[in-house]
């Protein structure tokens, strides 16, 4: 990854921990239809990015706002965030979000106003710089999540929240482009994909996506003093999305995409 280059704060007149008409209780589980729009988006992701993408920031800054209120005048920072969806979604809604990224590539021909470039293991943040701080489908990019996850703790102040979802191995669409056919073997996969589309395939096991699994990072993360696990959910599931990440085993295939909740200790 790159270098962060100089270190920077991030800053805003934002209040301490989130009031209490600020807190909302755990969402419901999302409806079908939500569920449903979200997929028929996924499979047009290759032609239709902004659309994809638009949608999957709005969700995403729903579920923020669900767990710690409106991010109205607070510091988000959206790590991996590539073309700046999310970064601008924050804004849209009045946050002052800030967005680091490390691959120039993914940044596209117009990243946000004040995109940075930044190693994700070393972010150029003071300690306690965010009131929240996010990153999605991005883990599983990273060959040390728990470095990754203990650079997003840093930086988060105290009683702020972690937005943290990544697509396990073992699920459904671990293998990204050339799912579901990562269970008969990366390599396989990968050429089989490289045979029927005609192009390389974007990533590469061991170099840009990386075996990440539900049980021990939930194991890791509950482990940690200071974070405190506010939900650990699937992210796109209708029904039993609590549920079925608590089953070992069934998890790592059913889950498809694990959403982590965290709060920042004090």
């Amino acid at each position: 990854m790159p270098s962060p280059g100089p270190r920077v704060r991030a800053t805003a007149d934002t209040p301490g921990a989130p009031s209490a008409s600020d807190r909302r209780a755990a969402p419901k589980d999302p409806s079908l239809s939500r569920s449903w729009a979200l997929f028929r988006a996924f499979m047009r992701e290759q032609d239709e990015p902004d659309t994809c993408y638009t949608l999957l920031a709005r969700d995403a800054a729903d579920q923020v706002e669900a767990y710690g209120g409106p991010v109205t005048g607070r510091t988000v920072v959206d790590i991996g965030g590539g073309g700046g969806y999310f970064t601008e979604e924050f804004r849209r809604r009045g946050a002052h979000s800030f967005l680091f990224e490390p691959d120039v590539r993914e940044l596209g021909p117009s990243p946000p106003k004040g995109a940075v470039v930044a190693d994700g293991y070393l972010l150029p943040l003071a300690d306690g710089s965010a009131d929240v701080c996010f990153s999605s489908n991005v883990l599983e990019h990273v060959e040390d999540p728990q470095t990754f996850l203990s650079e997003m703790i840093r930086v988060t102040r105290p009683g702020g929240l972690i937005y943290v979802s990544f697509t396990n191995w073992l699920s459904p669409w671990g293998g990204h482009e050339w799912a579901p056919w990562h269970y008969l073997g990366a390599a396989r996969a990968r050429a089989r994909y490289e045979r029927r589309t005609g192009r390389s395939a974007k990533h590469t096991l061991g170099e840009n996506l990386f075996a990440v699994h539900i049980g021990p990072t939930l194991r890791q993360v509950r482990a940690r003093t200071d974070v405190t696990v506010v939900s650990a959910r699937s992210r796109y599931w209708p029904f039993l999305a609590g549920a079925v990440t608590r089953v070992p085993g069934l998890r790592e295939f059913a889950t498809w995409n694990l959403l982590l909740i965290l709060r920042r200790c004090p």
